[in-house]
């Protein structure tokens, strides 16, 4: 399950064939013989032979490649199983900075080069200035093909993304903020069981957040935030908040079989981890202060595996005043509460700066899901000049006061042509549900193209829920587009997608 193996009309060129690794969570065990859990760190080499015309790439410090088409690869630092990754494919590379490039297809390469030429570089420099220095010596992307079924994969020295974060304008560069933060908070300090799996993404989803701050500043950093929080909500209402799942320490209950632990995968170890952080962060008091103790946490405890219980005991000793006056006990704010019980996060930190961007997008709204519109009204605001996350803030607003009254969708489509003709994978999925919920029937080849164009499983199946929720003709779109697309999916999406058919997904 481990090795996926794709057919060259799953990849971009569709010339050739590609071969991926995906280790996170326990998968990796089918690919080497290896003491598969996050407990236990080692540093690695390998020798790859790949026939003539492809190109191997791997998760390590250092490369070669050699006579007869032979890479070595030697990753100097001990890194835990799951961070180990191979591609095999048609792939070349470009520099973007001193210490970074891209790999992709030929027909990718100039397009990623263009879009991150310089970015990496700023974002780690952020990063090294709060969590100290950089260590994996090189940081390189490689974006994948269009079947991956993942955003990104912070594979060590070798980032893996999804190629919609191509969008032609670097209007989703700030996406790889995440994965670049998983070099402190993952890679180099990492959970050492599946079941805390909160330390590596909670603690990433702050520092993403501390390096936006610095870069984009606090207010769109806020409404970034406001979306991560949402989704939350929307997790929490649908498996209902007392779910066992719900809890930042998660038992993994092995059953006959075991348990897979992807399976517990959702968006509480992020955002209610990211929360549990900003709590820690509050009880501090102080900005510098906090980034200091992040500084000495990672400085502490790098190369090493730990649990949720060094963490806390760490920021206790670091901060005795706090120890004394036993913040780890205040009642409804306990940390073993935290931990151990589901449920909304007991402390949300404060969104309120994000409100001057937020203001503006839901009076916006407002003014689109009027009876009558007012044009004087909507014209006097400018959208030129908003970023990705206020732009997708108001179209989630749109679409949560769907179906419009008729006429409506159309008069905006036609306003906003960067929105109705984005290439933004963010905004064109959030088009595309506005598109089928108010049954625009003259843009539901956007749906389609947009499908055609990727396989991200977060964009793919909430498509073809919403089709399949829709008409007659959304359903009938839902099912020509499948049969015409499902050879490029990922095996475990063509499944989801089947059961939302109805098609009987396969085992």
């Amino acid at each position: 399950p481990q090795v996926c193996w794709l057919s060259p009309e799953q990849t971009a060129g569709k010339q050739k064939p590609y071969m991926y690794t995906q280790g996170q969570a326990v998968l990796n065990r089918s690919f080497f013989p290896c003491f598969d859990t996050p407990s236990v760190k080692f540093t690695y080499s390998a020798t790859v032979k790949v026939p003539e015309g492809f190109t191997a790439v791997m998760s390590a410090t250092s490369w070669e490649k050699q006579k007869d088409n032979t890479f070595v690869f030697k990753m100097s630092q001990p890194i835990p199983s799951y961070l180990i990754a191979l591609v095999v494919g048609d792939i070349v590379s470009a520099d973007v900075g001193p210490r970074s490039r891209v790999w992709a297809e030929p027909c990718l390469i100039e397009a990623a080069k263009k879009e991150y030429d310089g970015v990496i570089e700023e974002f780690l420099v952020v990063g090294e200035k709060l969590f100290g220095p950089y260590v994996w010596g090189r940081y390189d992307i490689l974006f994948m093909p269009p079947s991956f079924p993942f955003g990104g994969m912070e594979n060590p020295c070798l980032t893996f993304v999804t190629p919609c974060l191509l969008a032609g304008d670097r209007s989703l560069v700030d996406v790889i903020i995440h994965e670049i933060s998983h070099s402190w908070f993952g890679n180099l300090v990492t959970n050492a069981m599946w079941g805390e799996f909160w330390l590596n993404e909670g603690f990433t989803m702050y520092a993403q957040r501390r390096i936006s701050t610095e870069i984009y500043g606090l207010p769109y950093t806020c409404l970034e935030a406001a979306t991560g929080r949402a989704l939350l909500r929307q997790h929490m209402d649908a498996t209902g908040e007392d779910h066992p799942l719900n809890k930042l320490r998660v038992v993994i209950e092995p059953g006959l079989w075991g348990i897979n632990p992807d399976d517990t995968y959702n968006e509480t170890p992020y955002e209610k981890g990211y929360c549990f952080v900003s709590y820690l962060a509050h009880l501090v008091g102080n900005q510098n202060k906090f980034d200091a103790f992040l500084q000495a946490y990672v400085n502490q405890f790098k190369f090493q595996s730990i649990t949720a219980d060094d963490t806390l005991r760490f920021f206790l000793e670091y901060f005795p005043e706090l120890k004394e006056k036993g913040v780890d006990s205040i009642p409804g704010f306990e940390f073993d509460r935290w931990l151990n019980m589901p449920g909304w996060p007991p402390y949300l930190p404060d969104l309120s700066p994000g409100q001057q961007l937020m203001r503006p997008a839901d009076e916006l709204a407002e003014l689109w899901a009027a009876d009558g519109l007012n044009m004087e009204a909507i014209e006097a605001v400018d959208v030129t000049g908003w970023r990705t996350y206020q732009l997708i803030y108001f179209l989630d607003q749109v679409l949560q006061k769907s179906p419009l009254p008729e006429g409506n969708v159309k008069r905006l489509s036609k306003m906003y042509p960067k929105i109705s003709k984005a290439q933004n994978a963010e905004l064109r999925l959030r088009w595309c549900q506005i598109v089928l919920k108010n049954n625009l029937e003259a843009e539901y080849s956007k749906v389609k193209d947009f499908l055609h164009s990727q396989g991200k499983q977060k964009y793919t199946l909430p498509l073809y829920r919403a089709m399949w929720g829709g008409s007659e003709a959304t359903r009938a779109l839902a099912m020509e587009t499948f049969s015409a697309t499902a050879p490029q999916l990922h095996v475990n999406v063509q499944n989801y997608v089947k059961k939302i058919l109805g098609l009987g997904g396969g085992a």
